[in-house]
Order: C-alpha cells, then sequence, then structure tokens
C-alpha cells in the first residue's frame, strides 16, 4: 500500500489561493498513486483535512482517519488492513515519478525500513515499512524527520534504506525546480498556467 498523507502547506506561489495550491498538489500526488501498478493506494487525513481528502479521492479509494498526522498511524492502520508493506508519501510532491517510489519500496525486500529525503536536506518525502512497523520506530513527522535519526533508531543503521531524495514544493526554490516538460502533475500546471 501506498499512502498520500496530507498536511499543511505553508507556502503558494503569489497570486495563487493557498487552499486551491494545497488541493492541487495533493490531488496530484493522488493521481499518481491510483494509476501506479501493483500497489493498493490511500489517503491519509485529520479530521480537518477529510473534506479534501474525499475531494480528491478516486472512486473506492481507502482514506484513513487520523488522531495525528504521522505516519506511524498510518503504517498501523495498513497493518489493520491486513498490508505486509506500506510506504507514507508526503501529499506536496506533485510531479515525483512513480520510479521514486518504486526505489523506496524496492528495499523492503531486505531491510524492515526504507526513507526518501526530501531534497534540501529538510524533512522526508516519504518512509516505506514492512508490517507490522518496527518497535524501535520513532514517532516519525514526514516535515522534520531526517534519516540519520532513524537510522540511529534503528538496531543497526543498515535496517534503514536511504533512496534518492525528491523534491516537495514548500517555497519559490523548489517551485523552480518543477519540469514543465516531465508529464503529470495537472492540477498543479493548471494552477500555474498564466
Amino acid at each position: 500500500m501506498v499512502v498520500a498523507l496530507i498536511g499543511p502547506v505553508r507556502w503558494a506561489p503569489p497570486g495563487i489561493d493557498p487552499v486551491a495550491w494545497r488541493a492541487a498538489l495533493a490531488e496530484d500526488v493522488v493521481d499518481l498513486l491510483a494509476t501506479m501498478s501493483e500497489v493498493e493506494p490511500a489517503i491519509a487525513a485529520v479530521a480537518a483535512d477529510r473534506p479534501l481528502a474525499d475531494a480528491i479521492a478516486w472512486p473506492g479509494m481507502p482514506i484513513y482517519d487520523l488522531p495525528a498526522r504521522d505516519v506511524d498511524a498510518v503504517l498501523a492502520a495498513a497493518a489493520r488492513d491486513g498490508f505486509e508493506q506500506a510506504a507514507v508519501i508526503a501529499a506536496d510532491a506533485p510531479d515525483v515519478p512513480g520510479l521514486i517510489l518504486g526505489k523506496l519500496l524496492r528495499p523492503l525486500t531486505t531491510r524492515p525500513l526504507a526513507v526518501a529525503p526530501a531534497e534540501g536536506g529538510v524533512g522526508l518525502l516519504g518512509v516505506a515499512s514492512r508490517l507490522p512497523a518496527p518497535e524501535w520506530l520513532p514517532t516519525i513527522d514526514l516535515d522534520t524527520a531526517a534519516p540519520a535519526a532513524l537510522r540511529a533508531a534503528a538496531p543497526r543503521p543498515a535496517d534503514v534504506a536511504v533512496t534518492p531524495a525528491w523534491r516537495r514544493l514548500r517555497g519559490p526554490a523548489d517551485l523552480a525546480t518543477l519540469d514543465p516538460a516531465v508529464e503529470g502533475w495537472d492540477s498543479t500546471r493548471t494552477l500555474l498556467s498564466p
């Protein structure tokens, strides 16, 4: 299972409504997950974000209601639903390629946990875990967690694979890295079009 975790978006391009911007980012991530083969897509949201989750979910897509925005709660919910592996992805990376998500899942064949850093050195793009999640796993906030801290929490640092980083759209510098030639991210692209 791969789950888009809806979180706060603290920046929007000038002239773009922050609510519409947040919705476009999340919709593009969910659309990518819904079209990936061999994964079950889902959305996770706290109560305040449930209307957005309902608006962007594909028909029949599970939505996990969370008490707090943390990766641990999402992994626990996926385990309760019988999944053996799950990944949790930040919902503000609209142009993330499916290949990056595949690289996040691949290490789970030999390791209990994998993390994809967010470009820029702050936070994570996502976390993937065998289920149930390891008991040593600390509480993870995708906005602030660091691969080094997760490796330090593991019994052996090698238990945590670190996969390629990808950008999350959290500021003007991130926006400048979007490549119009790359397919996808249609909702975000529409908002940015003149």
